[in-house]
């Protein structure tokens, strides 16, 4: 944040124009040598397969070669995305059915494997599919996969979205201004909100004093955090974007405040929901086929993404729940939630608060352990005494956190803007805020080492 964004930004901004994308690429390999550098060449040869593979794809294109071009990249990358991320989940399952004790590779995960993957596959679809041309400038698609902004955890942008902008994009006042903005609220969201409800969250499973409420409210603090955690990524992601002239796609849209698992998932890690949607719901039929095979389609992408998140069957059933809630809705659930918008937006949270025990449980065992614990089926009393204490010592947070999922604040700054002097408060209130949040994350980083980021293991 003080060394290399700035170092960055400033190469980057003196660069001549068709020096940026090579700014910009290099900028993004040091960027991830920071973190994997074992893993940078990784990175590079997939890039290389994309390159070489989009241009053979259109130079045969509507012929027999076309397909196999297309079917070969597809086989590598998710082949490469296949051993790095499941090879020892496959081998501990062969293990568990077979009796065999194969030893495990113990593969390290290259961080943001999944992200890229999936951008990779997106722009060697989309030029199979004859919607974008292949890119011969090597450096330009290079850029726009390595780019450092979205490179670790999305969003998830296609080539086609900022295909434009790789040749042709300007960084004004506006946009700087805007992505300024828009990086330190992410930033805050992160350190200040995730990483302290991330705490109450390890306070929790350390405890020795559980109780009925302290497993809900763990469960809370943590359905808060994973949100803050993720869409602070991505205002930062967003933000960086427009600094540089890109218009990265939005990736939560307050989540939050869904009627309906349908709606949650249009407005939670959206560009993730829509690749699945465009490049294997579709591709599979949709709903153009017949009933069966319609609800068949469903469970297949649901249980693809719970197994994109991670190779752990907590996923799989993760997933597959999610794949059952929507089934359950277009059967016609979805009329009865139309009826109330309280008690549908009760039943979307509570299912949500559910899922998500479910994806941060350390196996299917201290998922079923956790989730029937909060409804007192093990015994554990109603109330203790750290229940009571953390509720209190951490309640203005999360009471800062409930409100900051939702548009509150958006819609309490329009209405002050509306004003006759509110505007004029606003812009010079503004500046300040956001220096106060950047010195306060600053401190908070310098002082801590609590840092998680929840993102990192897909």
């Amino acid at each position: 944040m003080y060394y290399f964004l700035p170092g960055a930004l400033l190469l980057y901004f003196l660069a001549p124009h068709k020096l940026k994308n090579t700014v910009l690429l290099l900028a993004s390999l040091v960027f991830y040598a920071f973190g994997e550098p074992r893993f940078l060449l990784l990175m590079v040869l997939d890039i290389l397969l994309a390159y070489f593979s989009g241009i053979l794809i259109e130079i045969f294109h509507r012929q027999k070669w076309d397909r196999l071009f297309l079917i070969l990249s597809l086989c590598i990358s998710l082949g490469l995305l296949g051993y790095f991320k499941y090879a020892d989940f496959l081998i501990s399952n062969v293990n568990r059915l077979t009796g065999l004790n194969i030893p495990l590779l113990q593969i390290a995960l290259p961080v943001g494997i999944s992200f890229y993957t999936f951008q990779l596959l997106s722009y060697t679809i989309d030029v199979y599919r004859g919607k974008v041309r292949a890119q011969r400038n090597l450096i330009d698609l290079a850029a726009y996969i390595a780019s450092f902004p979205q490179l670790i955890a999305g969003p998830i942008v296609r080539y086609a979205e900022i295909e434009k902008s790789l040749t042709l994009r300007t960084s004004s006042l506006d946009g700087i201004a805007s992505g300024i903005r828009r990086f330190v609220f992410g930033l805050s969201k992160k350190v200040l909100l995730a990483n302290s409800l991330g705490e109450l969250c390890e306070i929790f499973k350390v405890s020795d004093d559980k109780s009925v409420l302290f497993f809900w409210l763990y469960a809370i603090a943590f359905t808060l955090q994973i949100y803050f955690d993720f869409s602070g990524y991505s205002d930062m992601a967003i933000g960086l974007g427009r600094l540089l002239g890109f218009d990265f796609p939005e990736n939560f849209n307050y989540p939050y405040t869904s009627t309906s698992i349908t709606q949650f998932w249009r407005k939670w890690h959206m560009t993730l929901g829509s690749w699945f949607r465009d490049y294997l719901y579709i591709p599979l039929g949709g709903n153009r086929v017949g009933k069966v095979r319609w609800l068949l389609n469903i469970f297949i992408v649901w249980l693809a993404t719970g197994l994109w998140h991670g190779a752990s069957w907590t996923f799989v059933l993760w997933g597959l729940l999610y794949g059952l809630l929507l089934v359950i809705e277009k059967l016609g659930l979805h009329r009865l939630l139309e009826k109330s918008r309280i008690i549908s937006h009760v039943y979307v949270m509570l299912l949500v608060i559910l899922g998500f025990v479910i994806f941060n449980a350390d196996g299917l065992k201290e998922a079923f352990n956790y989730l029937t614990s909060m409804f007192g089926l093990k015994g554990y009393p109603l109330l203790s005494g750290e229940f009571l204490y953390y509720l209190k010592s951490y309640g203005v947070t999360l009471a800062i956190s409930i409100l900051a999922s939702t548009p509150f604040f958006p819609k309490l700054a329009k209405r002050f803007s509306m004003l006759k002097s509110g505007a004029v408060l606003i812009q010079i209130a503004e500046p300040l805020l956001l220096l106060l949040l950047m010195l306060t994350v600053t401190a908070y980083l310098v002082d801590g080492s609590f840092n998680p980021f929840l993102y990192f293991r897909f």
